[in-house]
């Protein structure tokens, strides 16, 4: 075996990094798919429980690598039966899930980085800036610590990459959490239980395309480059004829479609005029679109349109032959609707459910 002085961390790895990784060391690839199914079929939290895997290897594995899972550091409830997670990254920063309840799936919004570079005007987590990318196994980690703690019956069904950070941003590590939760050997998400939302960074839409078959969603928020170059600093970089030709290359199957996010805020993107220039402006990409009350937060004067203004701009969208939903978005009372996570840390409280997780 060839022996190194940096461990590395089992969960930052797809199966087929993890097989390189493990060949490297002189061994067969089955150690690979033993070591993979303790990871993520049974979830261990130590090298010295994957007991079919021989004394010396384990040894060895020991030696060169460990096992660095995530934990949540607190958790809040909100009215609505929404949950907000808090995990303590090991150096410092604090990252967030949330855990949306609907009728008939549930819905885990994960954390790609701790804080946000995007600098968007409506979003709290940019506002303190970008701390750092989170690894595979961090990404992946939130998904793991909340599995752990669902109650008897319950089952993750859907995937969003939607929570702290532009995913995109941090391509590399978002792209192998991506393969780790997709793969059938492992946690076995289907390509069509998991989405990815983005600011609009063009070149890496055209990589995820090639790479993955994930869901997109696109946070656009403004039928014209002003209105959104305002709103979304990346617009200037990017802007919408170079954002919506990416997103007509993007490959998806018939059955489904892209997201358009649109975050209504009073006075700024909420009038018929720039609902109208939003029906030319997708036409005649197969969409979606997502309507979402801008939700107030301590870190913006921005404010939400009146209810009646929301549905009239719905009303333009859908006879212009859109199919619209208006995101009413869950978990305020916690600040854990969209646009609202920071990671900040606060007391620990205890919580039912969480005393027994290590």
């Amino acid at each position: 075996m060839t022996h190194t002085n940096h461990k590395v961390n089992l969960l930052d790895f797809d199966l087929p990094q993890l097989k390189e990784l493990i060949f490297t060391w002189g061994e067969p690839a089955y150690r690979a798919d033993q070591v993979w199914g303790w990871l993520y079929r049974k979830d261990v939290p130590a090298i010295e429980d994957m007991t079919n895997v021989s004394v010396t290897f384990r040894g060895f594995l020991d030696a060169h690598s460990f096992i660095d899972r995530l934990t949540v550091h607190t958790a809040e409830t909100s009215v609505d039966g929404t949950r907000k997670f808090l995990f303590l990254l090991p150096d410092g920063p604090g990252i967030e899930s949330v855990l949306i309840p609907e009728r008939d799936h549930l819905t885990l919004c994960i954390s790609t980085q701790a804080g946000c570079a995007q600098g968007c005007r409506f979003c709290l987590t940019g506002k303190s800036g970008l701390r750092r990318n989170l690894t595979a196994g961090e990404i992946v980690g939130q998904v793991m610590a909340v599995k752990r703690i669902l109650e008897p019956g319950q089952r993750l069904t859907n995937l969003v990459f939607m929570g702290m950070g532009e995913p995109l941003a941090n391509y590399d590590q978002t792209l192998t959490a991506i393969r780790i939760l997709n793969d059938p050997a492992g946690i076995g998400f289907a390509y069509r239980r998991l989405t990815l939302s983005t600011s609009g960074l063009v070149p890496q839409i055209d990589r995820l395309g090639q790479d993955t078959k994930i869901n997109l969603a696109v946070s656009l928020n403004a039928s014209d480059d002003a209105t959104r170059s305002f709103l979304m600093p990346i617009n200037r970089r990017y802007p919408l004829k170079e954002l919506l030709a990416a997103c007509n290359r993007y490959p998806l199957p018939l059955t489904r479609r892209i997201t358009y996010e649109y975050i209504l805020i009073k006075g700024v993107n909420d009038s018929p005029q720039a609902a109208h220039r939003l029906t030319r402006l997708l036409k005649p990409a197969t969409s979606k679109i997502n309507l979402i009350p801008f939700n107030p937060h301590s870190g913006s004067d921005l404010v939400p349109p009146d209810w009646d203004t929301v549905l009239a701009f719905q009303n333009i969208l859908v006879k212009g032959h859109y199919t619209v939903i208006i995101r009413k978005s869950k978990g305020g009372d916690i600040s854990a609707a969209c646009g609202q996570l920071q990671g900040r840390i606060r007391p620990l409280e205890p919580q039912t459910g969480l005393s027994s997780v290590n």
